[in-house]
C-alpha cells in the first residue's frame, strides 16, 4: 500500500434533494415523476426526482428533451430561499460533529471526522448517526461516503443511492479503485474517458499500469493527478472555508433578443444580482467576463481586467457593456452572463472554487 492517508472523511450527498424537497412539502407530488426548473421550451431542469431519473431525465438537461423522454413529467418552479433554509439544518448537524465540514453545494458536503466532538472511533457510525438525523430533522434522506480520503469517499457516496451508505477501508481502497471504471473515476468526465479508451484505458487497473511519463505525455497536467488517485494518493484537506474563484450570473431568455437596448437592460439586472452577492460575499475583483450565447449555441466570451477592484453593479455594468460593444454581436442572444473573477481574497488560484451562480425563469 503507497502512502494512504489515515484521516476519516466521509461525503455526504443529499438524495435528489431539490425534487425531494418539493415532494416533501407537497405531498400530491410524492411517486410522481417530477422536474425542478421551467417547464417552457428555454426552459433546463435544475434537479429530478427519482421516479423522473428512471426516464433518462437529468439535471441540465433542456425542458422539451426531459419531456420527450417522460411525457407525464411534472414541473415544479424552484424554491431556493427553502433549499437553503434546509440545506442550513443540515449543516448545523454536521457541525455537532465536527468544524470540519466543506460544503460543495446546498446538498452535499466533504466531513474530516478523524477527530470528532463525540470521540467515535467509527466513521461508519458516524455516518449513519448523521442520515438518520437528518431524516429526523427534515424528512429527507442522504447517502454518504466513508474513506481514506476526498476522492475515495465521493466515489463511495453513489453506490449505495438513494438512502444508503459505503465504507470503504484502508486495506480496501486500492482494490476498490483497480476494479473501478474508469469513467466512475470522480473527476474524469466523457472526453477524458473516451481519450482513455484509446489508449486501452478502461479499469483503475489498467490506469495503474501506465507511467507517469505516459500518462502526463497524454493528458498534461492532469497525468500526475491520475497517477496519484488510481494509487490511493489524494491529499487534499477538508476546507471548512471554501474561497471563491469568481463569482457570477447568468440567465436564459425566454425568447431571443436581438435589440442593443434589450440587452443592456438584462446586463443591468445581472449586474444588480452580482452586486447583491458580492456584498453578501464580502469580496471585490479586478476581472470582468461578458458571455453571450446565440440561438444556434455558439457563445463569445471577453474579458477585461481593470487596475482596481471594484464591487458596485454601476462599475460591473459600465465595464460588461464596454465588452459587449468591443465584441459586437449577432442577433438571436439566448443567454447573457457576467462573471467577476480576480478576487480580493489573497489566497492561491489553487485553493479557489469555481462558483457559477444561475437563476432562470
Amino acid at each position: 500500500m503507497h502512502e494512504l492517508d489515515d484521516r476519516k472523511i466521509i461525503h455526504v450527498d443529499m438524495d435528489a434533494f431539490y425534487a425531494s424537497v418539493e415532494q416533501r412539502d407537497f405531498p400530491e407530488l410524492k411517486g410522481k415523476p417530477i422536474a425542478v426548473g421551467g417547464g417552457n421550451n428555454r426552459g433546463v431542469v435544475a434537479a429530478a426526482s427519482y421516479e423522473a431519473r428512471k426516464y433518462g431525465v437529468r439535471s441540465a438537461m433542456p425542458s422539451v428533451t426531459a419531456k420527450k423522454l417522460c411525457p407525464d413529467l411534472i414541473f415544479v418552479k424552484h424554491r431556493f430561499d427553502k433549499y437553503r433554509e434546509v440545506s442550513q439544518q443540515i449543516r448545523d448537524i454536521f457541525l455537532d460533529y465536527t468544524d470540519l465540514v466543506e460544503p460543495l453545494s446546498l446538498d452535499e458536503a466533504y466531513l474530516d471526522v478523524t477527530e470528532n466532538k463525540l470521540n467515535y472511533p467509527s466513521a461508519t457510525v458516524i455516518a449513519y448517526d448523521i442520515r438518520r438525523r437528518i431524516y429526523e430533522t427534515t424528512g429527507l434522506t442522504a447517502s454518504a461516503g466513508i474513506s481514506i480520503n476526498k476522492f475515495v469517499a465521493k466515489i463511495a457516496s453513489d453506490y449505495n443511492k438513494p438512502n444508503g451508505q459505503k465504507t470503504i477501508t484502508p486495506e480496501e481502497v486500492i482494490p476498490f479503485l483497480e476494479e473501478l471504471e474508469i469513467r466512475k473515476f470522480h473527476g474524469i468526465g466523457k472526453v477524458t474517458a473516451e481519450k482513455m479508451y484509446l489508449q486501452g484505458i478502461f479499469t483503475g487497473a489498467h490506469l495503474k499500469e501506465r507511467s507517469l511519463e505516459f500518462l502526463q505525455e497524454h493528458f498534461g497536467k492532469s497525468g500526475a493527478h491520475y497517477y496519484n488517485i488510481v494509487r490511493g494518493i489524494h491529499h487534499s484537506p477538508v476546507k471548512p472555508d471554501r474561497i471563491r474563484k469568481s463569482l457570477g450570473a447568468e440567465r436564459t431568455f425566454a425568447e431571443n433578443i436581438s435589440s442593443e437596448i434589450f440587452m443592456k437592460e438584462r446586463l443591468t439586472q445581472i449586474a444588480e444580482e452580482i452586486e447583491k452577492r458580492l456584498a453578501k460575499n464580502d469580496v471585490a475583483g479586478k476581472t470582468v467576463t461578458l458571455k453571450i450565447k446565440y440561438s444556434d449555441f455558439k457563445t463569445q466570451t471577453r474579458s477585461k481586467t481593470l487596475s482596481h477592484f471594484i464591487r458596485t453593479k454601476d462599475l460591473i455594468l459600465a465595464t460588461a457593456i464596454e465588452l459587449m460593444e468591443q465584441e459586437g454581436f449577432r442577433e438571436s442572444v439566448r443567454l447573457l452572463g457576467i462573471t467577476l473573477s480576480n478576487l480580493n481574497t489573497d489566497v492561491e488560484e489553487d485553493d479557489f472554487v469555481e462558483v457559477q451562480l444561475k437563476f432562470m425563469f
